[in-house]
């Protein structure tokens, strides 16, 4: 009798082992398996953070803005949201980019963006051109720049990266040279050697008002970049006088953080802008007023 309660008791304890052994492996799978899943949950989250998100960019209203509507649908296919501020000014843009409170920003051609750097020390760079604004010579009175008086103000905004394209329209026509040597967008005002007009160029007003004093016929020749003029219902190929060509080197671009253009999402922003849709978009919208970079 001893011996058969002697074994039930062995077979209930061998039992409860078995039981605790069995849960002890549960609780372990269970762990285990949940430890899996948020691993892998972890590493879809950060792969759709590399692939998409939000990028912010400072943009001109016009033409700027306006492209990066267009390119925000295509973008938005890529997991990919456009956050555009419209900053109508050309000193804020920069600004913004380098207090990181926007990624990007779309407003400037190359020269601007170096006298920036130089003048405030920013630490940011081009992440890829974009399109041309070729910029104009307006006037209420006169045909072309020859017809122009002797003694006319030219007004010109007050951007000194720009002075050696203002001249540039001058030159062209022959009607002023530069000091020898002198490449014509490094020029300023102070490489003028011949001026037989005696043409003074006004550069005391900001690009933004330039369309305003145009239209108010403040001077016999104003000259215009094309993103204030589309802004104020001026079309550079009708409207104007002289229009540059797209051989122009002042190509509009996408600036960011010195660093961040190896970002996923801004080298996906800059390929859709560079794409064929934005090309066809660029060239049926605009009719020459801007040029989509080749």
């Amino acid at each position: 009798m001893k011996k058969i309660f002697l074994l039930f008791v062995i077979s209930i304890f061998a039992a409860i082992l078995v039981a605790c052994g069995n849960g002890g492996s549960e609780e372990s799978t269970t762990e285990d398996s949940e430890e899996s899943e948020e691993t892998s949950e972890t590493a879809e989250n950060e792969e759709t953070e590399e692939a998409g998100g939000t990028i912010s960019i400072a943009a001109s209203p016009a033409p700027h803005a306006e492209i990066l509507e267009e390119a925000a649908t295509i973008l938005e296919e890529e997991g990919i949201e456009l956050d555009i501020a419209i900053v109508n000014d050309y000193t804020t843009p920069n600004r913004l980019l380098a207090d990181e409170e926007v990624d990007a920003n779309y407003f400037q051609h190359t020269p601007y963006l170096e006298t920036e750097k130089e003048s405030h020390d920013y630490d940011i760079t081009s992440a890829g051109n974009v399109h041309i604004e070729p910029m104009a010579v307006y006037s209420q009175d006169y045909d072309s720049l020859e017809d122009l008086p002797d003694g006319s103000t030219i007004l010109v905004s007050n951007n000194p990266a720009e002075e050696g394209r203002f001249l540039s329209f001058f030159v062209d026509a022959g009607l002023i040279e530069i000091e020898e040597g002198i490449e014509i967008q490094n020029a300023t005002f102070d490489d003028i050697t011949e001026n037989e007009k005696d043409f003074e160029f006004n550069n005391q007003t900001a690009p933004e008002l330039l369309v305003e004093m145009y239209e108010n016929n403040e001077a016999p020749a104003v000259i215009i970049n094309s993103n204030f003029a589309l802004d104020g219902g001026l079309n550079p190929v009708d409207d104007s006088i002289v229009v540059e060509g797209g051989e122009s080197p002042y190509a509009n671009l996408i600036a960011v953080r010195t660093g961040d253009e190896e970002r996923e999402d801004i080298q996906k922003l800059v390929e859709v802008l560079q794409g064929d849709e934005i090309k066809q978009f660029i060239e049926d919208n605009y009719e020459g007023a801007v040029i989509p970079v080749q």
